[in-house]
């Protein structure tokens, strides 16, 4: 039997449930799991009886990034990115684990997000010797740009409260379950029609400027994970040690 990287859907009364299941990397973005979670969104999107979807993970972490032992190509992460975006169904992300780099795009792409206390983010591209390339296209709209222009450099890490300060996530909160229902109930609420008119309005602008920068951004992230620099970055890091430039 295959295994999977992505949970089985879950359903209640309109709402579907996508979990990342892959713990032993992380929930890492490999390429089976951008595949499986992308052909999910796709049912999802297709599906009448979906009024919106909670994407949500197993174990301690969201999502770690990309699997730089299986990383997925740029340009399909990238269009998974922009599914979520376009989807015609509200997107809620519900974390309650660590958040790092391309796990950051993914959860920008998010309409609604629920962080909790055990939640941690970070941008550690500038760390491997890489930079928030593609996941600019979601991040750089959401994120305050002076928190954008401190955590992009300096890799720190922060808290859900810092993440709902900064527009990173909608919320955070102490029982991430408890304050989902509110949210949850508003979208059962809501008419199909509505939801996707209003969600369409919302991220218009968004969508615009994902299309004109995507292609440019690809190339400069691939050009980044070639680079020696990002090779001895990664290295490092599978090595569980400092990278040649750190002093």
């Amino acid at each position: 039997m295959t295994l999977r990287a992505l949970s089985e859907p879950t359903h209640d009364r309109g709402v579907t449930t996508l979990a990342l299941d892959s713990p032993a990397n992380r929930n890492a973005l490999s390429a089976r799991l951008v595949s499986e979670l992308s052909t999910a969104l796709d049912a999802c999107a297709a599906d009448d009886s979906v009024r919106a979807v909670v994407l949500t993970h197993t174990g301690n972490t969201f999502c770690a990034g990309a699997d730089l032992t299986s990383p997925p190509d740029p340009a399909v992460f990238v269009a998974l990115m922009r599914r979520v975006l376009a989807l015609p169904k509200p997107v809620v992300a519900r974390v309650t684990g660590h958040v790092r780099a391309g796990g950051l795009g993914l959860l920008a792409a998010c309409d609604i997000s629920v962080a909790g206390p055990a939640a941690s983010f970070a941008l550690t591209e500038s760390r491997l010797g890489l930079a928030p390339a593609v996941i600019s296209l979601t991040l750089r709209p959401r994120l305050d740009p002076a928190a954008a222009s401190r955590y992009y450099l300096t890799g720190e890490r922060f808290d859900a409260t810092e993440a709902a300060r900064t527009g990173l996530v909608t919320l955070a909160a102490e029982d991430v379950d408890k304050a989902l229902v509110p949210v949850l109930d508003g979208l059962r609420r809501a008419s199909p029609q509505g939801l996707m008119a209003s969600k369409e309005l919302l991220t218009a602008t968004v969508l615009t400027s994902f299309d004109q920068h995507a292609e440019d951004l690809i190339a400069r992230s691939a050009a980044l994970f070639a680079s020696a620099e990002a090779r001895e970055g990664m290295t490092a890091f599978l090595e569980r040690r400092d990278p040649a430039w750190v002093w």
